[in-house]
């Protein structure tokens, strides 16, 4: 039993939060109403029922009402802002970006990363490690502040080459004194695929899931990359 303007007339998707809020007001209504008439039916005519009390509740339902499809409104509006920005990862694909982190992707014998120092540093240790957190590769690394760039052929240290996929990268950077100095690190990648997280804009970059807000460069992918040790 439905109440025609309390309840509405507009179709809302059942599998959604606001769609799901209506079916359970539907559902209450129905309850009060059933009450309500079983109450008029049985009230006693010398002392009838407040019209004022059940008015104000049929008051309530309208304003819950509106309430869920204001959030319905603001449902469609997040869905169309996703796709709006699912289409505009697309032309990310394809694309080699540079972005916040310390997860690379091997791939093809190489591995491209940066790290950067805000001041000079005593030591730098560069250390990549595989999937079982075992360290594959270590090296030295430059010790002037500002940005750096290495590429790795994806071999270890005694020259066996590792199998492509997902590894970490480990830049310790200390002073002097042999304090930790704070180092920046991004790593480089092809785009190969885009979507949405749990809501949160995503680019595939090889294995590597990455937030579009971690993007710090965006350039065109060479035709051929270089290797260097």
């Amino acid at each position: 039993m439905l109440m025609s303007g309390v309840t509405g007339s507009t179709e809302l998707d059942s599998s959604s939060s606001a769609g799901q809020a209506k079916n359970r007001l539907q559902d209450d209504l129905n309850r009060f109403l059933n009450l309500l008439v079983t109450q008029l039916k049985n009230q006693d005519p010398l002392d009838p029922l407040d019209a004022n009390e059940f008015t104000s509740q049929l008051v309530q339902f309208a304003s819950v009402e509106q309430q869920i499809y204001a959030n319905a409104n603001m449902e469609k509006m997040v869905n169309l802002q996703q796709q709006s920005q699912t289409a505009f990862m697309i032309d990310y694909i394809g694309k080699t970006v540079e972005t916040l982190g310390d997860k690379v992707n091997l791939e093809d014998d190489r591995a491209e990363f940066n790290y950067v120092l805000g001041t000079n540093a005593a030591h730098v240790q560069v250390s990549i490690q595989n999937s079982a957190g075992q360290t594959v590769f270590t090296t030295e690394g430059e010790k002037t502040a500002g940005k750096h760039n290495i590429v790795w052929d994806g071999k270890d240290g005694k020259g066996v080459q590792q199998a492509d996929g997902v590894y970490t990268i480990v830049i310790a950077a200390t002073d002097r004194d042999g304090n930790l100095l704070d180092v920046e690190q991004t790593v480089v990648g092809r785009v190969v695929g885009a979507g949405n997280d749990n809501g949160e804009a995503t680019l595939f970059v090889g294995e590597v899931l990455t937030p579009m807000d971690q993007v710090v460069t965006v350039r065109e992918t060479p035709a051929k990359q270089e290797t260097v040790n």
